[in-house]
């Protein structure tokens, strides 16, 4: 197994290393080894509160405390990077980021870019000329209503020290809002069933203008970005400038760029033609990275 490349996934906001589990295995029979990582705060760290449960009680779910609370995005590109040290003593890393993931992955690639021997953009954040707040406020981002998940929110993000959704909501308004957002492409049951793998907390770091991606160092990493053609969480449009920015800034260094169909989640919930792309990618590693 020694110098096969190893698949280091990330996840975005809300979610964990269970929304890599097709996808995995879908690599795993196409010959090749993965990991997903948990960032701090996510998967069985995460804090599931009892008013959480069935029936639920809001008011106490608004008040209670969660362990992600202080969690930073250098918290996070530290729990990454060490994976990918342990990863790198076996061969090539390929570091694969989703969505809010991407923050996490630029930010280490910023500090260690030795350990990653390509880099892949999922539909992801790839903040270079603003950081994604900034993003926010752009003519790309317009068909995005960050509001439209305010009727899930549960308590005050600033006394709580972060953000938490009810996505075990009964609300139709918010249901459809999800619905909308990241899985418009997928069944009733499908739908449900990858909701119920997302947590109610996630940090409340998204990283600033410190944190974009710079020449020197992430600059020089082999990078993949593949677009998801009908994303409404992070439009093709926004893909497209970030890919852009990108490509400014280091020229002789510029995106190979992939498209996949679907939404946000469907490349997670039906994985073969992404591993597909995987496998692509991995066969273009140097010989003896």
């Amino acid at each position: 197994m020694q110098n096969l490349p190893t698949f280091v996934f990330v996840h975005g906001a809300f979610a964990n290393s269970f929304s890599f589990a097709p996808l995995q295995a879908e690599l795993a029979l196409l010959g090749h080894r993965s990991v997903a990582v948990d960032l701090p705060g996510h998967g069985f760290e995460a804090t599931f509160p009892a008013p959480y449960q069935a029936p639920q009680d809001l008011e106490a779910l608004a008040a209670e405390p969660g362990s992600i609370k202080g969690v930073t995005l250098a918290d996070n590109a530290a729990r990454v990077t060490d994976v990918l040290e342990r990863a790198k003593r076996n061969g090539p890393t390929v570091l694969v980021a989703h969505s809010r993931g991407g923050i996490t992955a630029t930010a280490v690639a910023n500090a260690r870019p030795e350990l990653v021997d390509r880099i892949v953009y999922v539909s992801a954040w790839c903040p270079v000329d603003l950081d994604v707040s900034g993003y926010y406020a752009q003519p790309e981002m317009a068909t995005v209503d960050p509001a439209a998940f305010a009727a899930a929110l549960a308590g005050n993000p600033a006394e709580l020290g972060l953000l938490r959704v009810n996505f075990r909501t009964a609300d139709p308004t918010a249901l459809a809002a999800f619905r909308q957002a990241f899985a418009a492409d997928l069944t009733d049951d499908e739908f449900r069933t990858f909701l119920n793998t997302f947590q109610p907390d996630e940090n409340l770091d998204a990283g600033t203008s410190a944190d974009r991606a710079q020449a020197t160092t992430w600059g020089r990493i082999p990078r993949t970005y593949v677009r998801l053609a009908a994303d409404t969480s992070i439009p093709p449009a926004m893909q497209d400038r970030m890919i852009r920015e990108a490509d400014a800034l280091t020229p002789d260094n510029p995106f190979d760029v992939r498209t996949l169909e679907g939404g946000h989640l469907r490349w997670l919930v039906h994985p073969a033609p992404a591993a597909r792309v995987l496998g692509e990618l991995a066969a273009l590693l140097p010989t003896g990275s």
